[in-house]
């Protein structure tokens, strides 16, 4: 027979290997658009695991044993993600360009399973109003959409006051 405690390690480190990669095949953009639904389903896959981590150790020692297993592993997995840019890949995928110079990239919108009702909201959430108006919207890798907007013209205008501004600062 197996040490209890040996045996809650092992299984709360198979839920959470588990769930990180659950998360990460059925797409980031969950991770930042929770709907009521979302809400609910992370309620209930939390309390279906649980039973799964402690098996019939319902102890507080037993508790704790599986909290303290998933806290070391999610430090692990960070500090590998933050070592790795390979690692980091394989957990998280890259960002990903939804929209350029206001035309919406299709492939892109499908693979990451972004509606355009769901890509037109995050514009308007940056207070833009219309998607032709957006210089670039970036699906994050953490789910979700950065959006820049402007005319060539402004970010023309930026970008060489910046570099004036890096010119001065280099000692002759």
């Amino acid at each position: 027979m197996m040490n209890p405690y040996l045996e809650i390690i092992l299984r709360s480190a198979s839920v959470y290997i588990f769930m990180v990669a659950a998360l990460r095949l059925f797409g980031k953009k969950e991770l930042s658009q929770l709907s009521t639904t979302d809400l609910v389903f992370i309620i209930l896959i939390s309390n279906s695991v649980q039973n799964a981590m402690v098996g019939a150790d319902s102890s507080l020692t037993g508790g704790l044993m599986a909290a303290l297993v998933l806290f070391t592993l999610n430090y692990i997995l960070k500090l590998l993600m933050y070592e790795s840019k390979y690692f980091r890949e394989v957990v998280e995928d890259k960002a990903i360009i939804l929209l350029y110079k206001g035309t919406v990239n299709i492939t892109n919108m499908h693979h990451a399973r972004i509606t355009m009702d769901e890509l037109e909201e995050a514009v308007r959430e940056h207070g833009v109003e219309s998607y032709k108006k957006v210089r670039l919207a970036i699906l994050e890798v953490n789910g979700t959409i950065s959006i820049i907007s402007g005319d060539d013209k402004a970010l023309n205008q930026t970008h060489h006051y910046h570099r004036r501004k890096q010119k001065s600062l280099i000692p002759l």
